[in-house]
């Protein structure tokens, strides 16, 4: 699944023509933003990076990912939530890059991750997301101590 395509759409939808730029644009600048590196396997994402990094600051933060990775309802965000999450530099500059002011974007954000993440983890695909097995055992074990 192309995890930076679906963002994309969802974040096309949301802004509708308020955006300054296109999808290739819109694209880049959430691949940017969601660290599309070599661990990204190839989805523009760094899916286990996020997730990991959600779990790692704790606050509560280790039941919203859960419910975004699970079966069930997405638990929602709000965009000050995001800017936490992801960095409040972070949502500024992608607030540039797509021509929008910061709290439409990490308005826009907060919609888009949960998705992204929920979708990414469909199927057994959060193995790759979050390091194979040794990753997800290592994931686990942060939810139970």
């Amino acid at each position: 699944m192309d995890l930076v395509k679906l963002g994309t759409q969802i974040i096309l939808s949301r802004l509708g023509g308020s955006a300054n730029t296109d999808e290739g644009g819109i694209a880049a600048a959430l691949s940017s933003l969601l660290g599309g590196g070599s661990s990204s396997g190839g989805s523009g994402i760094d899916l286990g990076g996020l997730v990991t990094n959600m779990i790692q600051q704790g606050g509560g933060l280790e039941n919203i990912v859960s419910s975004w990775l699970g079966d069930g309802d997405n638990e929602p965000v709000s965009g000050s939530l995001i800017k936490d999450i992801l960095g409040g530099d972070k949502v500024a500059e992608f607030a540039n890059q797509v021509g929008v002011d910061e709290d439409t974007a990490a308005d826009t954000l907060a919609e888009a991750v949960p998705q992204i993440v929920d979708k990414g983890s469909t199927g057994g695909s959060l193995l790759d997301a979050v390091g194979g097995v040794d990753g997800a055992i290592n994931l686990a074990k942060k939810f139970f101590s």
